[in-house]
């Protein structure tokens, strides 16, 4: 059965990969591998507005690092 957000009281914890992309898990549960606590803990409403306002380029980190290498090799 899922909880509908209106009536959604759990505390979630924003976590993050390696890729440095990020998530919500419930607080309560053990934050699954491959993933990290990023700090950030509230409502589901509070920790995704967190999210929308520090996860401004969404590209994965190794796509990020790729491009740049390649700019830099073309300069």
């Amino acid at each position: 059965m899922s909880t509908s957000d209106d009536d959604d009281t759990r505390t979630y914890a924003v976590v993050l990969n390696d890729e440095e992309q990020y998530s919500i898990w419930p607080g309560d549960k053990d934050i699954p591998a491959g993933w990290r606590a990023e700090g950030t803990r509230g409502a589901k409403a509070d920790c995704l507005a967190h999210i929308d306002e520090v996860w401004t380029d969404m590209r994965p980190l190794s796509l990020r690092r790729k491009m740049a290498a390649d700019a830099e090799a073309a300069s």
